[in-house]
């Protein structure tokens, strides 16, 4: 399963590429909302710190799907490198991922809350959906048996396009979605970090190091 980035901060995501194994990041309009410089200047650095062979996702924001088309033309030609546009799930959105697909821009279906509506953005030939797996929860569903269910029904029609699975708001939920199959997932800094760590495997570590010192004083296999 791979791991993306849901953060436009510059040193959570520098942070986390030095250290872990990541695939990209992504962003969307309240992520970026919340950082001080300007968009476009985030979204270039960004592109800096994780190379420009990584993918980085960006939402559009227009109402209708010729406006969503031209946003996403600027978007591409503005970052170059390996962009992913990120449509919403709705009326005018599916009618922009047609036409995306055509022109060869790649696409990801956000906003996703139903199995239904990954199969049909699968149907318009875009590459990723993201079911929003806590916010479906949320609504008193079931937000992994959500990403379950799309798994299956990709296999069923032997579809290409791929499950991002989004809106995280702990460990167990990202590993059930990866039992459940998901290609991928994308979280925020904290829950990445936590998805590395356990608290045992440090107190391992400590015991491993003072068994050693005991025996020959030093931390030192020289």
């Amino acid at each position: 399963m791979k791991i993306f980035i849901d953060s436009a901060n510059l040193q959570q995501i520098r942070h986390l590429i030095e250290n872990y194994q990541i695939e990209g990041v992504t962003t969307n309009p309240s992520i970026l909302a919340k950082e001080k410089e300007d968009y476009w200047d985030v979204l270039k650095q960004i592109q800096t710190i994780i190379g420009r062979e990584r993918p980085l996702f960006v939402q559009t924001l227009s109402e209708t799907a010729d406006e969503m088309v031209q946003e996403a033309e600027n978007i591409v030609q503005t970052l170059g490198g390996k962009i992913y546009i990120k449509v919403p799930a709705v009326k005018e959105g599916y009618k922009a991922m047609k036409e995306l697909n055509k022109l060869g821009i790649n696409t990801l279906g956000t906003a996703i809350f139903t199995a239904q509506q990954a199969l049909m953005c699968a149907n318009c030939g875009i590459q990723y959906v993201a079911p929003y797996v806590n916010r479906i929860d949320q609504l008193s569903g079931d937000g992994v048996g959500v990403v379950a269910d799309i798994v299956k029904l990709f296999n069923t029609f032997q579809l290409q396009t791929k499950v991002l699975a989004a809106s995280f708001k702990n460990v167990n939920q990202v590993h059930k979605c990866s039992l459940a199959g998901a290609h991928s997932i994308t979280a925020s800094p904290d829950i990445i970090e936590a998805l590395h760590e356990h608290p045992s495997s440090i107190i391992s570590v400590e015991g491993f190091s003072k068994d050693w010192q005991k025996r020959f004083g030093v931390i030192n296999c020289k």
